[in-house]
């Protein structure tokens, strides 16, 4: 059974989860593969950080222009939110010429169920 699914062919990626904590059973090798292109994606500190602000979000989703003060320059910021898109972490849209981005449906509770010793 798949714990995770993530297509990271694409800049629209999206993640789509199962419930099974890690200690729960051994991964296979499709699922180790799956999920470690998420942490691999958030192994990047100027990327967790950009993850961090927009998770923390008021209202769930985040302008580009509000969360670009990481110490790195606007191009770098746009090629970190991409990776992380990539990695389906995050989603995207476009209003005006601005960008607003959102954690993926179900990603926050992924996580911690994938590291939850419970589950």
């Amino acid at each position: 059974m798949s714990n995770l699914a993530v297509d990271p062919t694409g800049p629209d990626a999206t993640a789509s989860w199962c419930c099974r904590p890690l200690g729960k059973e051994e991964l296979s090798a499709a699922d180790a593969e799956r999920i470690a292109v998420m942490f691999k994606a958030l192994s990047d500190p100027v990327r967790l950080r950009l993850f961090s602000k927009i998770a923390a979000q008021p209202a769930g989703e985040a302008c580009v222009c509000d969360i670009q003060d990481v110490g790195v320059s606007q191009p770098t910021v746009s090629h970190h939110l991409r990776k992380l898109r990539e990695a389906g972490l995050l989603e995207s849209e476009r209003r005006a010429s601005w960008v607003y981005y959102r954690v993926a449906p179900g990603v926050l509770a992924a996580m911690a169920g994938l590291l939850s010793p419970t589950g």
